[in-house]
């Protein structure tokens, strides 16, 4: 249906290398944009996976811990596109330890990465769509923006935090043309999830909870990212959007 199409659209997703930032530009290509892929990983795989969509690709290579180049990042996806129609704010790590024993170091890497590079890709972008009168901004929060989440403070906070941003920026954009949105995926089969994988029980445990029976996989964030970038959302803003394969009602 028309209203789903992103032709003619451009998407800058970060993280789109691998996981979930990859099967959100492959749904994203498939629905018709443009991609910009921003990182600091080895793209080229996407790149031809998208290229077979008959889309474009450019990468763009940005240490998204880093203020200034986070800051050029958006400049250079402009100056060479034109325009950013999409912006999916999916890049974001993780360090685990008990909170007694969590260092510093890892609470500040965190946070710069899931919330403070969160919050300024979106000003720096808002502040472009302002000027068109358009856009969708597409942040990836998680089930632990609704939860505690265990030997994970500075990730559970952050995410936490993005949530909240996402309806801040819902309240002041929503009226101007710029539509802001979340996605909360569930346990998901990604790099960040290894871990959790490897244990046996723990991972036993999160499946039997889960209605769907399953983890999530990639693929399944094309849906929801293609509808929150897509016309068809024009009147859904400040929402968070949990896909997740039931947890959160279990």
């Amino acid at each position: 249906m028309p209203q789903f199409s992103l032709h003619g659209k451009v998407a800058l997703v970060t993280g789109a290398s691998r996981g979930l930032g990859r099967g959100m530009a492959l749904g994203l290509a498939e629905a018709g944009a443009d991609i910009i892929g921003a990182g600091i990983s080895d793209m080229s795989l996407v790149q031809k996976e998208i290229e077979s969509l008959g889309r474009s690709f450019m990468g763009i290579k940005a240490d998204l811990s880093d203020e200034k180049q986070r800051t050029n990042l958006i400049k250079k996806a402009i100056e060479e596109k034109g325009k950013i129609d999409i912006l999916v704010n999916n890049s974001g790590m993780i360090r685990r330890s008990p909170a007694e024993d969590y260092t510093m170091e890892d609470w500040r890497a965190v946070n710069n990465l899931n919330m403070d590079a969160v919050f300024q890709l979106c000003s720096e972008a808002g502040r472009h769509m302002l000027e068109r009168g358009s856009g969708k901004i597409i942040n990836i929060a998680s089930m632990l923006s609704f939860q505690g989440g265990i030997r994970v403070p500075a990730y559970t906070a952050s995410k936490h935090a993005v949530a909240g941003l996402t309806r801040a920026l819902s309240n002041e954009w929503a009226g101007k043309g710029i539509c802001v949105n979340a996605i909360a995926p569930g346990y998901m089969e990604t790099d960040n999830t290894e871990a959790l994988r490897q244990n046996k029980e723990r991972s036993a445990f999160i499946q039997s909870r889960i209605p769907a029976g399953r983890w999530g996989l990639p693929e399944d964030l094309k849906g929801p990212v293609v509808f929150l970038a897509s016309d068809a959302s024009n009147y859904v803003s400040g929402h968070i959007l949990a896909v997740d394969g039931g947890w959160l009602n279990f």
